[in-house]
């Protein structure tokens, strides 16, 4: 999968996306450093171990670098930036019963505005799986020739590396 660039100097705003959601019950806000475990268990459980392990680099960042979504008290979506390399977005996830309500397109505009109030004016989305969905939302950009990325001689799930 290639690597994504985002201009953030064009980003629409994501108040509008929140505040709708925050009158469905959703809310979308920086992670709390008291929301690591919760998230981590989250992001394990639904997605991977590797993604939790991401996110919770995130935690250790001041500030927090995970955004996520709480509907009743529970996480039910994140998203990362600047977890794995400077400047980069990702992971990111939604429960599979909470799609397709904009949550996902809510995290990842809230996340990259963090990241261009930090003062960047391009994000790199690595190894991007919906491509389009991340052109529609944030004019995201294909870079030739990026993959594999920086994501290569990985762990295997039993701690053997990939070849």
């Amino acid at each position: 999968m290639s690597d994504l660039l985002v201009p953030l100097y064009k980003l629409p705003s994501a108040q509008e996306k929140i505040a709708a959601l925050r009158e469905k019950g959703v809310v979308i806000r920086r992670a709390y450093p008291f929301d690591l475990s919760r998230t981590r268990r989250f992001i394990a459980r639904n997605f991977a171990e590797s993604w939790a392990d991401e996110a919770e680099a995130g935690f250790s960042r001041q500030p927090i670098t995970c955004w996520i979504a709480v509907k009743e008290k529970r996480v039910i979506g994140f998203a990362c930036v600047e977890a794995t390399a400077k400047g980069f977005f990702g992971p990111t996830g939604v429960d599979a019963t909470e799609r397709r309500q904009g949550i996902g397109e809510a995290l990842l505009l809230a996340s990259l505005q963090g990241l261009k109030e930090s003062g960047y004016a391009y994000a790199i989305i690595g190894a991007a799986g919906p491509v389009d969905f991340y052109v529609k939302s944030v004019a995201a950009i294909v870079i030739p020739d990026s993959t594999p990325g920086i994501y290569v001689d990985l762990l295997g799930p039993d701690g053997a590396e990939n070849s």
